[in-house]
């Protein structure tokens, strides 16, 4: 039987407040091929959703799939209470690891303003989405370190970084990733 590993997040000891890890295997297969997810985005953002990903509504639904990538927004971490989703991608708020405790994820790839998360902007003002380290795509592929100027947007670039990173991981690179 072949195996994949599979990343485990668990909050930190008391005094490190990080994430540490460790691995489980799994069979192969056992990840369905679900389309990107966002849970609890803002109503308005489904229409910039990229096609093929839709909005989770209802904590339930993240432990209804294996999901291929689920972007967490801000409030949707504060609300996934004791559910324990498994993703292949966990797209997901820097400043909450305490949260995402018990989700298992092959990758976890970590927005917002600090400089330890690997999507961030490198400006507000003007804002660039800066990539701080390579990062998978769903189509295999990878997205090397770089900043992206960002076109104007529909709302303050730092709320959208869920959905910036959503576009980011999802959309071919030859298509338009901010197309607002």
């Amino acid at each position: 039987m072949e195996f994949h590993k599979r990343q485990k997040l668990t909050s930190g000891r008391a005094g490190n407040p990080g994430l540490q890890f460790s691995w489980e295997q799994f069979p192969a297969g056992e990840m369905d091929t679900m389309s990107a997810v966002i849970y609890d985005c803002p109503f308005g953002w489904e229409r910039l959703l990229p096609f093929g990903s839709r909005r989770l509504r209802t904590a339930k639904e993240l432990t209804e799939h294996n999901w291929t990538l689920l972007a967490l927004t801000p409030t949707g971490c504060l609300r996934l209470g004791d559910r324990k989703p498994v993703c292949r991608l966990l797209l997901a708020p820097g400043d909450c690891p305490e949260r995402l405790a018990g989700i298992q994820a092959e990758t976890v790839i970590t927005y917002g303003l600090s400089p330890r998360d690997s999507l961030t902007l490198s400006s507000l003002t003007e804002p660039l989405l800066c990539i701080q380290r390579t990062l998978p795509r769903l189509d295999g592929t990878t997205v090397d370190p770089q900043e992206l100027p960002l076109p104007p947007l529909p709302a303050p670039a730092e709320e959208l970084l869920p959905l910036l990173g959503l576009r980011l991981l999802q959309l071919p690179l030859t298509e338009e990733l901010f197309p607002w």
